[in-house]
């Protein structure tokens, strides 16, 4: 009787990559752009789905905090606010400060509620965490039509030539939610208890950013290390845009460079990390 000869044995391992992002991510990025944007789609079409008020929570989250922390810290308290109204600079503050933190707290979470998807196709993995931060740019848009809104009501000369220079604190803002929701999502998936410290770090965050109050109220000293956490520059560059003063180019310079490491770190983790996605997810 004869018998059939085993077939060899085949192992498929991971393509050797280094680190930290190349072009060869950004090129496989591209090749993947229509299922990046298939989720994008998807996750602003059901951010609001049977919800009463709608895309409406877009404009009242940062408006509803603006009102309460009016009345807490701008006249109970007596925050200083400087020239400008406490209701503005709140709310200028506010308006960046909702979209981190909700596309933050949505990519952290980003794989496990797609875990469907991870384990059964192939893709760059790092789309599903970098979705919810573009989606969440729509939310933030309204946010901002709101802000300028308030801008023109209480100073109807309009915004200055400054207004150019909106596009730089927001991209380093982008980069700084994307580093932290790869770092946040790739521990997430490893660590179930990320899940329950990630709404902890963002109430905190809160108060460590200047986002009820100013930076000037911080001593000097401190101005370096207040810096680091890279929502203290888009802030304080985005009221100097829209509410007149010195852009702080050496608080948003040292912002700039704490996103830039965040997101390279946070994305060579993500890649170290990945091989263990689909067994854990």
């Amino acid at each position: 009787m004869k018998t059939t000869p085993a077939a060899p044995a085949v192992r498929i391992v991971p393509a050797v990559r280094w680190p930290w992002p190349t072009t060869t991510d950004v090129r496989e990025l591209w090749q993947y752009r229509a299922l990046l944007w298939q989720l994008v789609r998807r996750d602003i079409r059901v951010r609001y789905a049977q919800t009463l008020l709608g895309a409406a929570w877009a404009v009242l989250q940062p408006v509803v905090s603006m009102a309460i922390f009016t009345v807490i810290f701008g006249y109970l308290a007596r925050v200083p606010s400087g020239d400008v109204p406490y209701a503005l600079m709140a709310l200028a503050g506010l308006v960046p400060w909702t979209y981190f933190a909700t596309v933050v707290a949505a990519s952290s979470d980003s794989l496990l509620t797609n875990r469907e998807l991870v384990t059964k196709i192939y893709f760059p993995r790092l789309i599903i965490p970098v979705a919810p931060i573009l989606a969440g740019l729509v939310d933030l848009g309204i946010g901002l039509l709101v802000l300028l809104g308030a801008v023109l009501f209480w100073y109807p000369m309009g915004i200055g030539v400054e207004l150019f220079l909106l596009p730089l604190p927001l991209i380093v803002m982008v980069i700084g939610a994307t580093a932290i929701g790869v770092w946040a999502t790739a521990l997430n998936i490893q660590y179930r208890d990320v899940r329950y410290v990630i709404p902890f770090v963002l109430q905190t965050g809160l108060f460590l950013s200047p986002v009820i109050y100013p930076l000037d109220i911080v001593p000097d000293g401190f101005h370096t290390v207040a810096a680091l956490n890279p929502m203290t520059g888009v802030i304080e560059t985005l009221r100097a845009i829209l509410l007149g003063g010195t852009i702080p180019w050496s608080v948003l310079g040292v912002s700039t460079a704490a996103a830039v490491l965040l997101f390279v770190t946070g994305t060579a983790y993500f890649r170290r990390a990945e091989q263990l996605f689909a067994d854990v997810a």
